[in-house]
């Protein structure tokens, strides 16, 4: 078969040999008669095969015809899921999908995230990646499906949702000698020395620019990759430091700390959920990223349930 032949010229042949009448066949597809009977006549050209042969007022099927018909069905199948690919079955699905984020994410929302997917998807494996400082980068790269991070502007090609949103705050032990005073000021702030979460700078490193401009810096003394760690170590020190509210909440149930608003910075941290546009389309993405969204906005460890979307 030549290989410039017009496609729609298979989806007319599925009708003509299911219908065996040109009329019926032109009327499925909205198509003239006579568009119909062209359509024949280069099938049989294509074909070197008279493919229907009229008997009395009908038409009957040629061996080849009928041959056609146990693969027509499939191929049509596959050429439709090219053009409109929405079609996705979770069940079937063998994709790995990967998600990065930070320790927090993957210690409160992660395994929320595992208990919706995988149940679905039993075929599918997710794989969780630890939030680096070049995230946009990482999803150009085509490492990560999926991220979660705060950002105050999305590039070309980085599609998001946003989860909601929050303010940073500063956190100290519940015995620190700030916990007791009002309103925390910029000496404050600069005064004791910091604790830094190295693999968080999207939800401190405004405070570092602020300072930077007012020719300050901040004296961090001790750098952790995990908010864990961090909450501990400043929990029994005088050390100060600096996190998004929603979380800062959630660790005074577990440990000693308080937190104080930073009022001498305006600075909204903005959460989204982020991908890259090549995938924006794709239903095993949509599916995915839908689902791990539902997880994000709902869970009460989230920022969303605590009011400030």
């Amino acid at each position: 078969m030549d290989q410039n032949v017009n496609l729609n010229l298979l989806f007319s042949l599925k009708a003509l040999l299911e219908t065996r009448n040109l009329t019926h066949a032109a009327n499925r597809l909205g198509l003239a008669q006579s568009a119909m009977s062209r359509h024949l006549v280069q099938l049989r050209n294509e074909f070197k095969d008279p493919l229907l042969v009229r008997e009395g007022s009908s038409y009957i099927l040629t061996e080849r015809a009928k041959s056609l018909r146990v693969d027509l069905d499939a191929l049509l199948l596959n050429i439709s899921k090219i053009y409109d690919p929405s079609e996705f079955n979770p069940a079937l699905c063998e994709r790995i999908f990967t998600f990065a984020g930070s320790d927090y994410l993957a210690e409160y929302m992660f395994p929320d995230i595992v208990d919706r997917v995988l149940p679905l998807a039993s075929k599918a494996n997710i794989s969780f990646l630890s939030w680096r400082a070049n995230h946009f980068k990482i999803l150009v790269d085509e490492e990560v499906d999926l991220m979660g991070a705060i950002a105050d502007q999305l590039p070309e090609n980085i599609y998001g949702k946003s989860v909601g949103q929050d303010r940073p705050v500063c956190v100290m032990a519940a015995n620190h000698p700030l916990a007791e005073q009002g309103e925390l000021t910029l000496n404050d702030y600069s005064h004791f020395q910091h604790v830094h979460i190295s693999g968080a700078s999207d939800k401190d490193g405004f405070v570092d620019n602020y300072l930077s401009r007012a020719g300050m810096k901040r004296n961090i003394r001790i750098e952790t990759p995990y908010y864990v760690s961090a909450l501990s170590i400043v929990a029994r020190s005088q050390l100060l430091l600096t996190i998004p509210e929603h979380m800062a909440a959630k660790f005074m149930l577990q440990f000693p700390v308080c937190f104080k608003p930073i009022p001498f910075v305006d600075h909204v941290n903005q959460y989204w959920l982020l991908w890259h546009g090549r995938v924006d389309k794709d239903p095993a993405h949509r599916w995915f990223r839908e689902h791990v969204f539902d997880v994000l906005y709902h869970s009460i460890h989230g920022v969303a349930q605590r009011g400030g979307n």
